[in-house]
């Protein structure tokens, strides 16, 4: 059993910064693949960005790739996101999911366990 939290969110304006945390429990997070996904009010949870166990391979959306950086601290048991040049489309509730894989990182219905997630709001 992983618990995850996320912390992190908050409401910036348009071209601002904030870092997502995500922590987990439990002895096997190295064992895990990380994932980000957002939803947004009326939409589907969609992909943000992954990393695999190791941390050696990394994913992202395409609308966030030069803005958002993802990262692991396996002796923290946490994984990162560390989001630059925010854009109200960018609001959304992210979640950070872990899979006990290292490929389908890109579907959220591959995932194994979930956060609560959090609120991030961009104002333009």
């Amino acid at each position: 059993q992983v618990q995850l939290v996320e912390s992190g969110g908050g409401l910036v304006q348009a071209g601002g910064s904030l870092r997502l945390s995500c922590a987990a429990s439990g002895r096997t997070f190295s064992s895990y693949a990380m994932g980000w996904f957002r939803q947004a009010p009326g939409k589907e949870r969609e992909f943000v960005s992954a990393i695999n166990s190791s941390g050696r391979n990394i994913y992202y959306k395409d609308s966030v790739k030069g803005r958002f950086t993802i990262s692991r601290d396996n002796a923290k048991n946490t994984v990162y996101l560390q989001m630059n040049s925010l854009k109200p489309e960018d609001t959304a509730v992210y979640y950070c999911g872990a899979r006990s894989a290292d490929y389908g990182l890109a579907s959220w219905y591959q995932y194994d366990y979930w956060g609560q997630g959090t609120q991030v709001t961009v104002s333009s």
